[in-house]
């Protein structure tokens, strides 16, 4: 079995995901921050996947289509949200 990717990956990739959703604080931009923050997750689940496949980790690779439903989850709250708020 491979090694796994260095913890600091994960942390870099979390950690802007945080210090983008903090950006996103004014009501106008409220409705939008489940989209964005679900697109990030996303990518970051797309990251993952390619490195577990590429390094034939089948535990990352599962995380990383994990992290992408839940990011496609958030997304689609977030299209909701959109759709009620007439924006």
């Amino acid at each position: 079995m491979p090694p796994p990717l260095p913890r600091s990956l994960e942390q870099y990739i979390g950690e802007a995901v945080d210090l983008h959703s903090q950006q996103i604080n004014t009501e106008d931009t409220a409705m939008d921050k489940d989209r964005i923050i679900g697109s990030a997750e996303q990518a970051k689940g797309a990251v993952k996947e390619a490195a577990g496949k590429a390094l034939g980790d089948k535990k990352l690779e599962t995380e990383g289509k994990t992290d992408q439903a839940a990011g496609k989850v958030q997304n689609a709250i977030g299209g909701l949200k959109d759709a009620v708020r007439g924006k």
